[in-house]
């Protein structure tokens, strides 16, 4: 059987910002588990890198927004034919229950972590190559030594006003990823370009293919228009384009 991997591509500024927090969360969970000293220098790394983007984008709006429209689409699917109307209320009340979630935190999402002295000094010495050694951070040296559920509690209040976030950004792009039926297409010669429906606008693309094809896509597009070239790694210099006609799977998200 043959291993598929997916590539995706934000076609409008919220989603690019909460692919890029899942992407952070992600790493910062994983981390967060393991025992080593190390690992947790690498947790802190995406849980700085969460700070930042929350910081320059005002995400809790734009969370609230985007589960605003959700549930508002959902809601006009429950006049269809057809429609599971159990499944249905089941996600309708998962948007409820993340949306009072992200409503009932006080303050901005991910203050906590961004207004921690401790996280301060480690992200004021962290622009400096090789900036956080023992001598430079102390106190952070200190910390990384400490017992793994000393660690580990210290994180869990750090993400008290972010885990809202990460659920509800999860579960919009949940719904997103799985509102639209993937279809096979053939990028001739290696590219591959369309139209995309202004009425409804998709929010993002997802690009599927054989992992044995030993390519990659390179995507750019916006609401009206996007296209997909090919390309082909290299042992050494730059990616080079795939000239060959090659088929994939393609997904316009567009709920």
């Amino acid at each position: 059987m043959s291993t598929l991997i997916t590539f995706e591509h934000p076609l409008n500024e919220r989603v690019r910002t909460f692919l890029r927090l899942e992407h952070l969360f992600r790493q910062l969970e994983f981390f967060i588990q393991q025992e080593d000293p190390r690992s947790s220098r690498c947790a802190i790394w995406a849980l700085l890198d969460i700070v930042a983007v929350t910081t320059r984008a005002d995400v809790r709006n734009e969370i609230l927004k985007e589960l605003d429209r959700l549930t508002g689409n959902l809601n006009r699917l429950a006049t269809q034919r057809g429609i599971d109307t159990e499944a249905l209320n089941e996600v309708l009340d998962d948007l409820r229950r993340v949306t009072e979630g992200v409503q009932q935190l006080n303050g901005p999402i991910g203050h906590r972590a961004r207004e921690d002295e401790f996280l301060k000094a480690i992200a004021q010495r962290s622009s400096i190559p090789g900036g956080t050694c023992s001598f430079d951070l102390p106190h952070f040296h200190y910390w990384l030594i400490q017992p793994t559920e000393q660690r580990q509690t210290r994180f869990n209040d750090w993400l008290l006003d972010l885990n809202p976030a990460i659920e509800a950004i999860r579960l919009a792009l949940s719904l997103m990823r799985s509102s639209s039926a993937s279809r096979q297409v053939t990028a001739e010669g290696g590219f591959y370009q369309e139209a995309l429906d202004a009425v409804a606008p998709a929010q993002m693309l997802r690009v599927t293919l054989e992992a044995e094809a030993a390519i990659f896509p390179e995507i750019s597009g916006h609401k009206n228009r996007f296209s997909i070239r090919f390309m082909k790694p290299e042992l050494q210099g730059r990616a080079t384009p795939h000239a060959e006609d090659i088929q994939f799977r393609l997904t316009c998200c567009v709920f």
